[in-house]
């Protein structure tokens, strides 16, 4: 893929929208970021340092917070499936934006306190 843009247009309509979704979340909390690819997805990184990552799967978004944006919100999503820094919203129920958010704040945040020194 050479831009998120294709990458989001190969989706079904309905996934787009969120897709869309959440990369305007992560452009708000983030605008800084530089976008990009990395394991064939979507990648943000601030201060040269991974972000969050996100996908697109059949029956799931798969959004990638690396362990330590995970860890720090081990109990909301423990109602998701997880894998180490990796965790599925499935498509069949409505995606948690606002958890979402919180998370990108908090890996925005923490890479700004790891690039300050």
């Amino acid at each position: 893929m050479d831009t998120i843009e294709q990458y989001i247009h190969q989706f079904p309509k309905d996934v787009q929208d969120i897709l869309n979704k959440i990369r305007m979340i992560i452009l708000t909390i983030a605008p800084d970021s530089e976008e990009g690819f990395a394991y064939g997805m979507p990648s943000y990184k601030t201060h040269k340092k991974p972000l969050v990552y996100f996908a697109a799967f059949k029956k799931h978004i798969g959004f990638y917070a690396t362990p330590t944006g995970h860890s720090k919100f081990k109990a909301e999503l423990s109602v998701f499936k997880q894998g180490k820094g990796s965790v599925q919203f499935p498509l069949d129920k409505p995606m948690p934006y606002d958890l979402i958010s919180r998370i990108v704040q908090f890996r925005k945040d923490e890479n700004s306190k790891l690039a300050k020194g």
